[in-house]
């Protein structure tokens, strides 16, 4: 791959014992929460299993649980999404071509459910997938009224009708290969039988509001509720937050809702709804049920899914002991807690027609292959929302405008291409965003309000939280949406489903969008595949650039982008191999590499020389590591809360968004940091949560940036977090300088030849396939 040994400047001293990376460590922090400064990075080994029958994150006092067989694959290499540490985190990188097994089309379930408004009635003169979509909004409020009049629980089953009923019969014709049922699963036309309509005007859109903090009475009456259960009164704060308004309350009716609160296991659910109901807190009360499958999806959704097949969450269900699976899921929809779609598999058959050919006397055609889809309704909402704003912004698009004065020269291509349209998608390495930024010049030359976002705030871009909130960027007209003409996302493949959708529901009718990023980097930190899903629907001209990466660095990671790790000439000792042999050698030699050889070797400072290893916990992890280099770098005492004035840090101000900082001081406001060039302050209380060392980070944290020089740690117990995206997104951080400090063997290349990222189950393709044929004028 690069010079061997001869070209490392470290000498080995020192041995220590492989610890799995990615483990729990510092008792077992939950993935995305608020427990601990790694945010959704904590993977884990040992742990209860998520729906998709891997590791999850921290152990349950009960032990591991095997997964199903045939259960849902889980979205990350190595038992976490992402880099392996990374299970809520989600890692599925991006791709450009649909998973097998994506629909073509999406349709919701029950569109012609009993008691329910069809879509031509819920909105008139709608197009068939606008319309299905309102009916499936409609449905959302029967089932809410429902839920207010209901005076006890639905015995399972039994007093179900309309769209839950429909969906009992569904699933088991669908587990037991019968032929589902014609109303459940009636299609959306592959056609539309009309032209679509022009959209409609959506709602104003106002920035992002925060949801208003638990008051200190609140937390109060939490831990008291917390103590007669046995539950670590620690928690009382993150419940109260979690559970919101009447939070204690809400735990003294129902105690299994304490796993809402993050790092909370079924098992410790259990033992504190054992503590205050008694005997009667068995396996098969419902509210267990519709608590374990709320954590279930929630567990899928830091894997980056944004909805189940009904059979995975069943088996999931009975793992946890449900003694009636199917029931309780079905008294879940019937109690709106999830929603339920279905989502036909592959081509429609062909229609009969006569021997004249005219289609005479016509026939039904077989029915599709299907699979049920059940999600959380923030996601659905969250995937219809972003779906019908990219719809929005091709159909208000006002037509070509006349850029050939800009036109030439870099990013001519994207250019053209974005003055024909109102949504267009760029593909490229890190050499490539060169050409939205040409882009950027061009639309302002023209005089066009152009804005370039990024998953983290440069010189060039401002970030994509504080354009949404408004702290960065044009800020937001009257009716609530961004001041501009022409919006560029670079880093695409970062943006989640919720992210996704509030940027596009910002962006004014008659303005250009365009999602910018690499395919080949690891995916977003959250629930969706939204780049990835816009490539695959095809809803939109894509630009794929021809600008290739240069030297020896760009060669390499060019390659891995197409599973070869290439033997590179790198006659400047641009990339260098560091043999190791056990993770305290690993340590050793990264210390050496940072402090010493690569500043005196390449005139490259320490502070910009970054580590990135594949998970947190592990003898080789970012916590070893930062201890490790910070003692050599900046030692101290850590007295602002474990920091320093000049610690290297990370910023985590909310699951997978990470930002690099420097501690600047602390006062009683709390720890003073640096972050891109401006001042921020973390109150005191969450300086745990959201602040840790930074001189090692993993490949989810260092998406979105590059480095001068870049120490990538592969310690032999690391072998298992590896894939393709990891070491792509891990060697691509370079500029002029890579060591890889390699213990893994043959690990390495088996990686980046075998290591796919694991898919994600979403509907934005087939709900963006759906508008859009609804779109098309009819021939």
């Amino acid at each position: 791959m690069a010079d061997q040994e001869a070209h490392a400047p470290a000498d080995a001293d020192g041995e220590g014992d492989g610890v799995p990376v990615g483990e729990a460590g510092d008792g077992g922090g939950a993935p995305g929460s608020a427990a601990g400064a790694d945010g959704p990075e904590d993977g884990g080994t040992g742990a209860e299993p998520p729906v998709s029958g891997r590791g999850g994150v921290g152990e349950s006092p009960a032990g591991p649980t095997p997964a199903p067989e045939d259960a849902e694959p889980d979205p990350s290499p190595a038992g976490g999404a992402g880099d392996g540490e990374e299970p809520g985190a989600a890692d599925a990188a991006a791709e450009t071509t649909e998973e097998p097994g994506a629909a073509d089309g999406i349709a919701e379930a029950g569109k012609a459910g009993e008691g329910t408004e069809s879509a031509e009635a819920a909105a008139p003169g709608l197009s068939e997938a606008q319309a299905e979509l309102a009916a499936q909004k409609i449905e959302r409020e029967r089932i809410a009224r429902r839920k207010a009049e209901r005076e006890g629980p639905v015995d399972a089953g039994a007093k179900l009708s309309g769209k839950a009923a429909d969906l009992l019969a569904a699933v088991r014709a669908v587990e037991s290969g019968a032929k589902p049922s014609a109303v459940f699963f009636d299609e959306a036309p592959a056609t539309p039988r009309r032209a679509a309509p022009a959209p409609p005007q959506p709602r104003p859109v106002a920035a992002p509001a925060a949801a208003p903090a638990p008051t200190a009475e609140d937390i109060g009456a939490v831990r008291s509720v917390l103590a007669r259960g046995g539950a670590p009164e620690a928690l009382a704060g993150a419940a109260a937050e979690a559970l919101g308004e009447g939070a204690a309350d809400l735990l003294a009716e129902d105690p299994w809702r304490l796993l809402a609160v993050p790092g909370v296991r079924p098992a410790q659910a259990d033992g504190f709804a054992q503590a205050l109901l008694g005997p009667g807190a068995g396996p098969a009360d419902e509210r267990r049920s519709a608590a374990l499958l709320g954590w279930l999806l929630d567990q899928a959704a830091l894997k980056g899914h944004t909805a189940l097949e009904a059979p995975v969450l069943e088996k999931a269900l009975a793992q946890y002991g449900v003694p009636a699976p199917a029931e309780a899921l079905e008294a879940a929809i019937g109690e709106g807690a999830v929603l339920v779609f279905h989502e036909p598999l592959g081509e429609p058959g062909p229609q009969p027609a006569d021997a004249g050919g005219t289609g005479g006397d016509e026939e039904e055609d077989e029915p599709r292959p299907v699979r049920i889809l059940v999600g959380l309704e923030e996601h659905a909402l969250a995937e219809e929302s972003l779906a019908d704003g990219l719809a929005r912004l091709t159909g208000t698009f006002g037509g070509p405008a006349d850029w050939s004065e800009v036109a030439s020269g870099p990013g001519a291509e994207l250019v053209r291409a974005v003055a024909a349209h109102g949504l267009v998608t760029h593909t490229g390495g890190e050499a490539a965003r060169a050409e939205p930024l040409a882009l950027l010049a061009a639309a302002r030359k023209l005089g066009l309000r152009a804005v370039l976002a990024a998953h983290a705030p440069t010189g060039d871009a401002v970030g994509v939280a504080g354009l949404l909130s408004g702290a960065q960027g044009p800020g937001r007209d009257a009716d609530g949406r961004f001041d501009l003409d022409l919006l560029i996302v670079l880093d695409a493949p970062q943006l989640d489903v919720e992210t996704a959708a509030a940027l596009v529901e910002s962006v004014p009718d008659g303005a250009r969008l365009v999602l910018s990023g690499d395919p080949g980097v690891l995916g977003s930190a959250g629930p969706g595949r939204v780049f990835a899903d816009v490539l695959a629907a095809r809803a939109c001209p894509q630009v794929v650039s021809r600008t290739p990466d240069p030297g020896p660095l760009g060669e390499l990671v060019s390659g891995i982008g197409v599973g070869e790790l290439n033997q590179v000439e790198a006659p400047g000792k641009e990339i260098v191999i560091v043999p190791v042999r056990d993770a305290g050698e690993a340590v050793h030699r990264t210390v050496q590499l940072v402090s010493e050889s690569v500043p005196r070797a390449f005139g490259i400072p320490a502070d910009a020389v970054q580590v990135i290893t594949p998970g947190h916990g592990g003898a080789a992890g970012t916590r070893a590591l930062n201890a490790a280099l910070k003692e050599r770098l900046n030692p101290g005492p850590g007295r602002f809360g474990g920091f320093d004035p000049g610690d290297r840090v990370v910023h985590v101000p909310a699951p997978g968004r990470a930002v690099p900082g420097r501690v600047v001081s602390a006062d009683a406001q709390g720890l003073h940091l640096e972050v891109a060039g401006a001042r921020v302050v973390v109150p005191k209380e969450r300086v745990e949560s959201q602040v840790r060392l930074g001189w090692a980070v993993t490949a989810h944290q260092a998406v979105g940036a590059r480095w001068p020089a870049v120490v990538v740690v592969l310690p032999g117990d690391a072998a298992q977090a590896l894939s393709r995206d990891w070491v792509y997104t891990a060697f691509g951080r370079a500029e002029r300088h890579l060591s890889v400090v390699h213990g893994v063997d043959q690990a390495l290349p088996r990686a980046v030849a075998e290591g796919l990222p694991k898919p994600r189950t979403t509907r934005l393709t087939g709900l963006l396939r759906a508008l859009t044929a609804a779109q098309q004028p009819q021939e």
